[in-house]
């Protein structure tokens, strides 16, 4: 009698079981349940933060997130743009630029911000080079400033894969987890 692990059809098995667990290790989010929001009501594309170490990697992510919203989800939003002028510097204070950028959309009357912020946007260091992603979404109603969906969520890819494509693939998660009525 073969042992289990010599027979070709056990090894087989415990091949394409361990690139299964292998495959699925290297996504997890977390999608807060919640009624469905109107996406015919008015929305901002608020900033995102940056909580990594690349610079500009809220930008990106928010860019992601904006074209994914309104192309996967048809949901017609407007992105908030710094006001003034456009060669100056960066807002150093996040929480500053966030909390402007709620009040404009206050004064524009519109309902809800989609925002977010980016925690990893890296290469991991080490032969392969393996992308890793890791991004927060929310849902702000604006008359209140309260958080009425979250989700979160990391992700690594391939050693070939992008960044930007890594972080495509898991905020394209993330918002699919929105709940929206048509």
């Amino acid at each position: 009698m073969k042992k289990f692990f010599t027979d070709r059809f056990g090894l087989r098995v415990l091949l394409l079981c361990g690139g299964i667990g292998f495959l699925t290790a290297c996504s997890v989010t977390e999608i807060q349940k919640v009624e469905p929001f109107n996406a015919h009501d008015t929305w901002v594309m608020l900033p995102f933060t940056n909580h990594s170490d690349t610079p500009e990697a809220g930008e990106r992510a928010a860019d992601i997130a904006e074209t994914l919203f309104r192309s996967q989800r048809k949901v017609h939003v407007v992105k908030y743009r710094l006001p003034g002028d456009e060669q100056l510097l960066p807002e150093v204070n996040q929480q500053k630029m966030i909390d402007a950028a709620i009040k404009w959309g206050q004064q524009q009357s519109f309902h809800y911000g989609l925002g977010g912020s980016v925690q990893e946007w890296r290469y991991k260091s080490g032969l392969d080079g393996e992308p890793a992603v890791g991004v927060t979404l929310n849902v702000v109603d604006l008359n209140t400033g309260e958080v009425l969906w979250s989700a979160s969520g990391s992700q690594t890819g391939w050693g070939r894969e992008s960044v930007s494509g890594t972080g495509h693939k898991l905020i394209e998660e993330l918002i699919d987890g929105l709940p929206l009525t048509e």
